[in-house]
């Protein structure tokens, strides 16, 4: 994309009165952000951090242990857009794990009701969201069990029950110990001890 192009882009925003719908943020988003960024809307903001390798690293081995338990044709996405509840929410999760009955909508997407398992893996420039406004919105879309993954703490944050937008039950571990989700949707224990720190 030009610089041209860009501005144009800029200019037909500012022209355009009526509210960006998830789908304009995301065209544009789709022809300006280079490979290797990641980029969502968060409460009608756009949010963009680049993908690092230890962030990869703990995505992988999370997705792997979902195969493991799960089998090769688990429905696991990583940095697909999905349309949550509230102003504006199109997230693309780290991993999020479908139910084996899900199916995309009229517009090719995955509907959010089908996500039984979302992992978030901490980045510095986004990591608030991951624990505000994204962890009230999983709650609300009444995701069973929400992972976040902090690398900077070498931590892991398990939220599971959500009721009435919020989840009951927390739970933290530190990387080198195994996460216990058996009686969860997972139903698997999650080894840490390879999870590299920021």
């Amino acid at each position: 994309m030009t610089v041209v192009d860009v501005m144009t882009d800029r200019i037909e925003m500012a022209e355009d009165d009526a509210e960006w719908s998830l789908d304009q943020w995301f065209e544009l988003i789709e022809r300006m952000v280079p490979e290797g960024i990641k980029a969502e809307v968060v409460e009608g903001a756009v949010h963009m951090v680049p993908q690092r390798d230890n962030h990869w690293d703990i995505i992988r081995r999370i997705v792997r242990a979902l195969e493991d338990q799960f089998g090769m044709d688990v429905r696991v996405k990583s940095d697909v857009r999905i349309d949550f509840p509230g102003h504006d929410n199109g997230f693309c999760p780290d991993v999020a794990k479908l139910s084996d009955t899900a199916k995309k909508d009229e517009n090719g997407r995955w509907h959010y009701q089908d996500v039984e398992f979302v992992a978030e893996v901490i980045s510095r420039g986004t990591g608030l969201n991951d624990y505000g406004p994204k962890k009230t919105t999983y709650a609300e879309a009444e995701v069973p069990v929400y992972l976040i993954v902090d690398p900077y703490q070498g931590r892991c944050h398990v939220h599971t029950d959500p009721k009435d937008g919020e989840y009951r039950t927390e739970s933290k571990s530190d990387f080198g110990k195994e996460i216990d989700l058996t009686g969860t949707v997972v139903d698997l224990v999650l080894a840490t001890d390879k999870f590299p720190r920021d």
